[in-house]
């Protein structure tokens, strides 16, 4: 008969392996953004991303550019990243678009990659598209001075 400290060890680490392999899965698959929930509100149901418009003013120090295009299809995985189509540092010159920061190759204990750091691959956690849609909640946030409209 095996005792409860190992029983409690042995599911431990089954969870453990199960959220391992679940994650593996996940991050294996692509993610079309294109298919991501649209935020609505109640007054205008679901909000219209403009195809390209001028990039907004930012509101405080360092806040992450906003996106002033669509991102309709764009496709973010282990093996590709749209954004760095055009954004990446081989691209940017010939696209035009804004280059990537060089923050944006430093893990997080400060050292410099070759390559896009992996906290820093998915875009969207941070740049989000831009649009004048009305706030879901209503707030008196401020830019500081010398930033926003």
């Amino acid at each position: 008969m095996k005792s409860p400290v190992v029983k409690k060890t042995f599911a431990l680490w089954v969870t453990l392996l199960s959220l391992a392999f679940a994650g593996l899965a996940f991050a294996a698959s692509d993610v079309d953004l294109s298919k991501s929930p649209e935020v609505s509100s109640t007054a205008s149901g679901p909000i219209s991303m403009p195809k390209q418009q001028e990039r907004m003013a930012l509101n405080y120090v360092n806040q992450p550019p906003m996106i002033p295009h669509s991102v309709d299809g764009y496709q973010i995985s282990k093996n590709t990243n749209r954004c760095l189509q055009c954004h990446g540092v081989e691209h940017y010159r010939t696209t035009g678009a804004p280059r990537i920061s060089p923050t944006h190759f430093m893990d997080r204990d400060g050292k410099v990659l070759s390559e896009v750091a992996p906290r820093r691959y998915f875009c969207l956690q941070c740049h989000v598209p831009q649009t004048d849609a009305a706030p879901i909640v209503g707030n008196d946030f401020q830019p500081m001075p010398g930033f926003g409209h």
